[in-house]
């Protein structure tokens, strides 16, 4: 499975593949640390055959949010040919950010940092099923 994420904090990024490793989740991960950059890989033709199956997008970045991600995003998704899952990662507890998130449908869940081991294994899980929840736009946050 692919994965992508869209993250400025390396930190975070360090962990986020040694829990991927960890779980033995057998992911090709690669990371970006703004939006444009994500935009600029996702947009180029000789990455097509390597396109991510699910993108974890970090809020606040410089250059490129995640909003702004978000907006460029939507009016590139149909030239990828691939269905891409979005989840927005964030360490705010902001509820302005949260419904915001919510009415995006290209969002499939907003997640507090640090994502955790089983959050990571139901949305892998999920994805390899064709499953898509969207589990916190039905009234569950």
């Amino acid at each position: 499975m692919g994965v992508c994420l869209i993250d400025d904090d390396q930190v975070y990024t360090f962990g986020f593949k040694k829990l991927i490793n960890l779980r033995g989740l057998n992911s090709r991960v690669i990371n970006f640390r703004d939006g444009s950059q994500a935009i600029t890989w996702l947009t180029n033709p000789h990455n097509s055959h390597n396109l991510p199956d699910v993108i974890f997008l970090d809020i606040n970045m410089p250059n490129m949010d995640g909003w702004d991600f978000i907006r460029e995003f939507a009016e590139i998704k149909s030239q990828l040919g691939k269905k891409i899952t979005i989840y927005m990662l964030s360490s705010s507890i902001d509820l302005n950010d949260i419904y915001r998130a919510k009415k995006i449908t290209d969002v499939a869940d907003y997640i507090f940092k640090p994502i955790n081991e089983y959050q990571l294994n139901s949305i892998f899980a999920n994805i390899q099923h064709g499953i898509d929840n969207r589990i916190f736009k039905n009234g569950t946050i």
